[in-house]
């Protein structure tokens, strides 16, 4: 080697090393947190499996905000109710865009709500979407909540086995009457199916270490797909979920178009097209991440509940006893929901003790900014860590047991909560923060809301039977992986409190079928939904 070949190779050794000096480093300025090791920061320390509970300790150590240094990049977690309202919250005009998910954006295409970065297209897509799901338009959809919930109730009388189905058969099929404007009349429909499996599959991939690391080290995106063979499986993922939610807005669209199409937000959605001209994909996105927000996370909260009403007996039968002082021998409903405190507090409880968004989905701050004297960096990504907050015992005493008592004198709606100016007033976090906040949630607290009182006031839960004179408890600790998380798939033995309340279900269901025709749609729609019909002749005059 020559002597000039050596010394430009020791120079551009010396400038790598150079360069390279801080990464992996916390600078004295950022928000404190485990040390870390050159070039990789804190990455040894993440957890593979269960990262709730390690980011439970962390906040323990080192407070309400700490940093983790993840390679080159920094991600800052806020762990107390006042951080996310200091934060996202109150600052929310640089505190509402996403983090880079490389492989998410791959599965999406650049086209999902729930990952998109705050700009132009977001805020149009958001003011589609609040039109469509505001506090007044969740009012006219209560008689398809009210249909598929006597659905679901039939459901468990038929086959309580399969509870888990029904349940997800309820939250889809009201969301697909909505966004789209036709029920999901089966357990076995092989869209339902589609949807929970693809969206379970998308949240463990989020989840994934190596997903983490494309987005800490990007020089790894220029590998090639034998080599990153997660990025392949992305691109698997997104061929089939395209072909769910742009297939479902392509139908829907041209029936819209020709007028043969059911009042639905897909509606709005055409009428919005036709004015900012956005593409089919977008558009099959929009809609598709509406239908697995409203299908998953209540559906993931309520089988949350029955784990609980079985590991907590006490608390259903204390329900009960509210449920029958009010309701007596008929079925309740939303208007009771003034008179039912237990049962509303069971919701709320149902939402804290089992939430879906464990990590919250991490936001991303645009700018510098300081906080409690440390600096947060342009770029960071910001997490809130929803079960440090919800397990707070000095917030929530004896946080793993499911107690309703805790908000029995709260009587704020989620909305109203969320946007209390005392952080400890929030009731939980499952619905978000700041801009970010699920618009929702007021149809998501209503539906919970008719599920848990009807589901208690018409069964009772038991654990299932081990086949040798044993019971199966579920394991309030088995959660799946991922960005999304719920219990584990459990077994329970339900049952009929008794024949008055089960021949109940069985009239509900029988009146409810005279709405419906030979295929279970509605043969004559519900009077005051908000959709207006689509012009087809105006818009292409």
């Amino acid at each position: 080697m020559s002597l000039a070949l050596y010394a430009v190779l020791t120079a551009l050794v010396a400038v790598a090393a150079y360069s390279l000096r801080g990464v992996g480093r916390r600078p004295a300025n950022y928000p404190p947190g485990p040390p870390t090791l050159p070039i990789i920061g804190n990455l040894h320390l993440m957890p593979k499996e269960k990262p709730h509970l390690q980011f439970q300790k962390w906040a323990e150590e080192y407070g309400p905000m700490y940093s983790l240094i993840l390679g080159t990049k920094v991600t800052v977690v806020l762990s107390s109710d006042q951080a996310v309202k200091d934060l996202l919250d109150k600052r929310s005009g640089i505190y509402s865009s996403r983090p880079d998910m490389y492989l998410g954006q791959i599965v999406s295409n650049g086209c999902r709500m729930l990952l998109m970065p705050y700009g132009d297209t977001w805020r149009m897509i958001r003011k589609i979407v609040h039109i469509n799901l505001n506090v007044k338009a969740a009012r006219t959809y209560v008689p398809y909540q009210e249909l598929e919930n006597k659905a679901m109730l039939f459901g468990f009388l038929e086959s309580p086995d399969l509870f888990i189905d029904h349940i997800r058969r309820y939250t889809n099929s009201l969301t697909t009457q909505m966004i789209f404007g036709f029920r999901t009349t089966s357990i076995d429909d092989p869209k339902l199916k589609q949807l929970y499996s693809g969206f379970e599959k998308f949240s463990e991939l989020m989840g994934e270490t190596t997903a983490k690391l494309v987005d800490l080290f990007p020089i790894l995106r220029s590998l090639p797909d034998f080599a990153l063979p997660l990025r392949k499986y992305a691109k698997e993922l997104h061929e089939k979920e395209s072909e769910l939610y742009v297939g479902h807005w392509l139908n829907v669209k041209k029936a819209i178009k020709n007028g043969t199409a059911k009042p639905c937000f897909c509606v709005d959605l055409v009428r919005a097209q036709d004015e900012e001209n956005f593409s089919d994909e977008l558009a099959g996105y929009v809609s598709g991440s509406l239908l697995e927000a409203g299908s998953d996370t209540t559906s993931a909260t309520l089988i949350g509940f029955i784990q609980a009403m079985i590991l907590f007996p006490t608390v259903s039968a204390t329900a009960r006893s509210e449920l029958d002082l009010i309701c007596g021998a008929r079925l309740p409903t939303l208007s009771d929901l003034p008179n039912l405190p237990y049962i509303r507090s069971c919701v709320k409880e149902s939402m804290r003790w089992m939430p879906t968004a464990i990590l919250g989905v991490p936001h991303a701050v645009i700018r510098d900014d300081e906080y409690m004297g440390f600096k947060i960096p342009k770029g960071a990504g910001v997490l809130w860590n929803v079960w440090a907050i919800h397990n707070d015992p000095a917030r929530h005493p004896d946080p793993r047991r499911f107690d309703p008592q805790r908000y029995y004198e709260d009587g704020q709606t989620a909305a109203e909560a969320a946007n209390n100016a005392d952080a400890s007033k929030r009731d939980h976090f499952l619905f978000g923060a700041g801009r970010r906040l699920c618009q929702g949630m007021h149809i998501a607290e209503r539906s919970l809301f008719l599920a848990i009182a009807r589901l208690l006031w018409a069964f009772e839960f038991h654990p299932a039977s081990d086949g040798e004179g044993g019971v199966l408890m579920p394991d309030m600790d088995d959660l799946t992986e991922g960005m999304l998380v719920q219990p584990r798939p459990f077994k329970a033995r339900i049952v009929p409190r008794d024949e008055g309340r089960e021949s109940v279900i069985r009239e509900e269901w029988a009146k409810m079928g005279g709405l419906l025709d030979g295929e279970g749609q509605w043969r004559v729609l519900p009077e005051g939904l908000i959709w207006k019909e689509y012009d087809s002749a105006a818009k292409t005059a």
